[in-house]
């Protein structure tokens, strides 16, 4: 039939004739009647010309339209790339390890990614279990110089084997590492070529507002180049990764196999590296995380200069402080602020500046710790040998420490505890908490692997539905002070809880698996009955 021809709908045998009308309706042959007037609504002709005065304003309204990213999208996309690491046999066994106890994780654990990139399957041989498997990891990244140098995370090569970047045309490079920092999960890579490579350039994360727009780019699922866009949904993060988190949360859609790739401002300049996501399912929910290109920018210079980071150390463990501890030091519980020092590394900048365990530093070079992470990332942003002011609390009273910042140890030994039990001694304070304690020596030391040059008593046995198991105490940790009191044998620190109980709040410092924190339990003096700070 050609177009244009008279179609009779009765000429057409064998259909039934509502079958027919409805085929027509939906080729639009049918013929619509003519609009009815405003006679023939019932309506007057004013209210017809009304009608037409909103209709011509609607039609000569002016349209919005939303700016196309391709502009943004062409500049960049060329210095994308994926990146494709095989694993050693170490790493491999780490990922089989991973994965294991990722299968007993908790819920949250299940819930925050750390690590996007796509494992490889094993070859089917034989033996289907993991031996002699290859495992590869994919990631993404981008090129900061045009000589080759690409910023990648660091989970995402690792301690590979091999590492292969694969450009926006496909073809395929051979890379080396030139440094990795896993504090700030970043590495550096290097492709060597003849050609000058498009690259793209570092923007100001500091200049980033809550609602911006931003552009990702990356390699998810292996797809290869892969844009999406979205908006800063909030700033400073902590999601417990490190004492540097401080992520950008974005919610343009980033999966695995997007890790290690940039975010763009709408100037194409990268604010961010994609990094984490927060995934009850493993795929985008709208919650990632990206290092800020502030924070990335000084790690990079110093890994492609030196292949590793230096950073300034004060020689501190320090907590954040709960409504319970602030109660035990005097502060108010409502808005507690300020970093709670739980131990001082010995002869460290911290030891030679009369810092002490119970401390609170208030501020570092007039800069407010409002949160427990404010003072590790300010530290160690200061080059070796700069000198430090902290304002402290001690004791109810404020005064003014001075230290001078040292490098940061490459490694930092620590110790872990292990449950057991022998020669409890019991009291009455002890017990009320749901406490059997013991005096520390050498068995002790050896079956709870109890560090030398930690003192007081250990813990060997926690009431299920006490207070102290309430609080969190295990098996294995020893009570080193009771409102910073040093204790040495149970008894001591018996009389010490019952003298603090008065008070109606204790300060417990405990030492666990090498880590030694404070906690705070608040209890009923005219009971006697306690229960957990939180």
């Amino acid at each position: 039939m050609r177009l244009g021809q008279h179609l009779d709908l009765a000429d057409l045998p064998g259909l039934p004739r509502s079958a027919l009308i409805a085929a027509a309706v939906a080729l639009g042959l049918l013929a619509a009647p003519p609009p009815a007037s405003a006679q023939d609504r019932g309506q007057n002709p004013a209210q017809s010309q009304g009608e037409k005065n909103i209709t011509a304003q609607v039609q000569k309204a002016p349209t919005v339209s939303l700016p196309s990213l391709n502009p943004l999208v062409e500049k960049v996309l060329p210095a994308v790339v994926s990146i494709s690491a095989r694993l050693g046999a170490d790493a491999a066994a780490a990922a089989d390890q991973s994965a294991d106890e990722g299968n007993q994780s908790t819920p949250f654990d299940d819930l925050l990614k750390r690590f996007f990139e796509n494992r490889g399957m094993p070859n089917p041989g034989p033996n289907p279990g993991r031996e002699g498997r290859e495992v590869m990891a994919l990631g993404s990244g981008f090129i900061i110089d045009p000589t080759g140098y690409v910023v990648t995370n660091n989970h995402v090569v690792g301690n590979s084997e091999k590492i292969t970047v694969i450009f926006q045309d496909n073809s395929r490079h051979q890379a080396k590492i030139v440094g990795r920092d896993e504090k700030t999960d970043i590495a550096v890579l290097k492709v060597d070529g003849k050609d000058k490579l498009p690259f793209v350039t570092w923007g100001d994360s500091n200049e980033s507002k809550v609602g911006d727009w931003v552009v990702a780019v990356g390699n998810p699922f292996s797809l290869g180049g892969t844009v999406t866009a979205g908006i800063i949904s909030a700033l400073g993060r902590n999601i417990n990764e490190g004492p540097y988190d401080d992520f950008i949360q974005i919610d343009a859609p980033i999966n695995r196999g997007n890790s290690g790739g940039p975010t763009f401002n709408l100037s194409g300049e990268i604010i961010g590296i994609n990094t984490a996501i927060y995934s009850p399912s493993g795929g985008s929910v709208g919650i990632g995380f990206a290092v800020p290109s502030n924070t990335a920018k000084s790690v990079v210079a110093q890994l492609r200069e030196s292949g590793h980071v230096t950073r300034g150390w004060l020689g501190v463990a320090i907590q954040s402080i709960t409504p319970a501890i602030a109660k035990s030091l005097g502060m108010n519980p409502d808005e507690p602020t300020g970093a709670l020092v739980a131990t001082v590394t010995p002869n460290s900048p911290a030891a030679k500046a009369g810092l002490k365990p119970g401390d609170v530093i208030l501020s570092a070079n007039g800069k407010p710790v409002n949160a427990v992470h404010d003072l590790p990332r300010q530290v160690a942003s200061m080059p070796p040998g700069q000198k430090l002011e902290l304002s402290v609390r001690r004791g109810g009273k404020e005064m003014n420490l001075a230290a001078t910042t040292a490098e940061m140890p490459q490694q930092e030994q620590q110790a872990s505890a292990s449950p057991g039990s022998s020669g409890e001694e019991k009291s009455p304070s002890a017990t009320s908490l749901g406490l059997q304690l013991a005096a520390i020596d050498q068995n002790q030391r050896r079956e709870f692997r109890i560090p030398k040059d930690v003192e007081g008593v250990v813990v060997t046995k926690v009431a299920s539905d006490s207070p102290a198991a309430a609080l969190g105490i295990e098996v294995g940790d020893v009570i080193m002070s009771v409102d910073q009191q040093p204790v040495k044998s149970p008894q001591e620190a018996a009389d010490t809880l019952k003298q603090a109980s008065a008070n109606g709040n204790i300060l417990l410092l405990l030492n666990r698996h090498g880590t030694t924190q404070f906690v705070g339990l608040s209890v009923s003096p005219s009971t006697g009955s306690s229960r957990p700070g939180r």
